[in-house]
């Protein structure tokens, strides 16, 4: 599981099909204690109500496609669930 925050939105002037409707999010990936962690990506939101400042979980390659409505369409990130919180229960 990869985590990461939504910190903006990127508008589409053209579709591939199958992406229809699914709204393209900016991430910054996180480690496990939540600090940003690399560059920032384009995900395709798959549970489409991710907005801005929200924790997030990530796939990427050929499994994030394989999380959207039409299978196999070509993204490199997909966005698969809403993080409510994550807990090390102690350990660093």
């Amino acid at each position: 599981m990869l985590l990461g925050r939504v910190v903006g939105q990127v508008v589409a002037c053209e579709l591939y099909k199958g992406l229809e409707g699914v709204p393209m999010l900016i991430v910054q990936p996180l480690d496990k204690t939540l600090k940003p962690k690399g560059r920032t990506i384009v995900a395709a939101d798959a549970t489409r109500t991710a907005g801005e400042g929200d924790l997030i979980s990530y796939e990427g390659g050929r499994e994030a496609a394989m999380a959207l409505a039409v299978t196999f369409v070509p993204v490199d990130h997909a966005i698969i669930a809403i993080v409510d919180g994550v807990d090390l229960g102690g350990a660093e």
